[in-house]
């Protein structure tokens, strides 16, 4: 009867559920405006960019990260395969010559040889279930690092396509300051020709030149940017970071629609969360295998071989000789061996519950920030734009009122820098909007 209340005990798998996260999951996103619309599964394709297209598809076969981590998926399925071994019967066989050689006194000596063919069996009859349920512990392993590798490749396509759009700023960024250059160079020349008619103090000239190398020593600081970047993406793809230019056109418009699905699907859906919930199983799996330990376990041995001095005999199956052993091992005192296993276990398993539930909520948070970040951000770029169109107004006006000695030169140079700021503002927001896409379509679990 003890036996059964044991074995009973052994079997039960806790009761578990995706939705369980410790927290109440809201049938809408609460920050999402619209109705939800279905998660897009190619998502760098929306961008509309064959260069980006080509970039991610160039690192997912190239990048060594994501090779490493597909060689830790051939693994775990190896060790999936081990830790099943054991169901199955474990046969071995060898054949061995030894030579002998006997002295015998007043006889000389005579020497021989002697041929021996031996093989073993042992098998572990799987009659609770224990290796079983162990191995299923390794395939679910197996599954969550299967799932870990299709996550790396969407963070892998997600760095690739920031990288390329902060490339793309970096150059859009170079430009604007390269221009800004341009424009120093025409205030410098327009104080000189007032300076050398006696119509401005040599101040006004030395703080245009002043003016001038500032802006000089950006465009050098927004080219260095420019070969940073590059070399980050070509290690990305796998390349050698030689730094090689590359042609990058404009950074696309954003696209209009937003997926978002629903936050109950973001637990089937997104890679960590899961194979965290896989993990969660296995360590399940792991602590009923350590229960059954404290059960009689049967095995099967068996033995047997011949050994002759003539090698045409070794196959003669009336010469060999064998047994077989049926075994019943009951655990009575392992020195808190076995209690100590199924504790572990039990830990393992508590933490690996309390790692879901964290995962989980972290995984909301992200597809929470990065749709309220989207309508900020979004307002964000409509006030800088406006901000570009009254600057670069202003710039001309200040010009016209410096020729005709209505102002100081410092107000002219002010609107030469604020009109600088507000372009370079411009085109950070303009990324950091798509930047946040990338990081939704990412935090949602879209594939690529």
């Amino acid at each position: 009867m003890a036996l059964f209340v044991i074995l009973a005990g052994c079997n039960m798998l806790p009761q578990r559920s995706e939705q369980d996260v410790g927290a109440e999951i809201p049938d809408q996103w609460v920050e999402e405006r619209t109705i939800s619309q279905p998660v897009f599964e190619h998502w760098v394709e929306i961008f509309g960019d064959p260069q980006l297209s080509n970039l991610v598809s160039s690192a997912l076969a190239n990048n060594y990260e994501l090779k490493a981590a597909a060689a830790r998926v051939d693994a775990a399925i190896a060790q999936a395969r081990i830790d099943g071994a054991s169901r199955w019967p474990q046969l071995s066989f060898f054949v061995e010559h030894e030579q002998m050689q006997i002295r015998e006194a007043g006889f000389g000596s005579a020497r021989f040889g002697v041929f021996e063919a031996l093989f073993g069996l042992s098998w572990e009859l799987d009659v609770w279930g224990r290796i079983r349920d162990f191995q299923q512990a390794a395939v679910l392993e197996a599954d969550a690092t299967a799932v870990d590798y299709h996550g790396a490749r969407l963070s892998l396509a997600a760095r690739v396509a920031q990288s390329y759009f902060e490339l793309i700023e970096a150059n859009l960024q170079a430009a604007v300051v390269e221009q800004s250059v341009k424009d120093r160079n025409i205030i410098v020349s327009l104080v000189r020709g007032r300076f050398q008619r006696g119509l401005v103090r040599g101040l006004d000239l030395r703080l245009a030149l002043t003016d001038l190398a500032n802006a000089e020593v950006e465009l050098k600081e927004a080219r260095n940017q420019i070969q940073i970047i590059t070399r980050r993406l070509e290690i990305l793809l796998g390349r050698y970071p030689e730094g090689k230019e590359m042609d990058v056109a404009t950074l696309p418009s954003l696209p209009t629609d937003i997926p978002a699905g629903l936050p109950s699907e973001l637990l089937e859906r997104r890679p960590d969360v899961v194979a965290a919930y896989s993990r969660l199983q296995a360590a399940d799996f792991r602590t009923v295998s350590s229960k059954k330990l404290r059960l009689p376990r049967i095995t099967l041995t068996a033995a047997g071989g011949t050994r002759s001095t003539d090698l045409t005999e070794l196959i003669d199956p009336r010469a060999a000789a064998w047994n077989v052993i049926t075994g019943l091992v009951q655990p009575l005192f392992t020195g808190g061996r076995i209690r100590g296993e199924i504790f572990r276990n039990e830990a393992f398993a508590e933490g690996a519950l309390n790692f879901y539930k964290s995962t989980a909520l972290n995984a909301f948070r992200e597809v929470e920030q990065a749709l309220a970040a989207e309508e900020w951000l979004r307002q964000q770029e409509i006030s800088l734009r406006k901000a570009v169109e009254q600057t670069e107004a202003s710039q001309k006006l200040a010009v016209y009122s410096y020729r005709n000695g209505l102002i100081e030169i410092l107000t002219l140079l002010d609107s030469y820098r604020s009109t600088l700021n507000a372009q370079s503002a411009h085109l950070f927001i303009t990324r950091q909007l798509l930047n946040n896409r990338i990081n939704l379509y990412l935090a949602l679990g879209g594939k690529v």
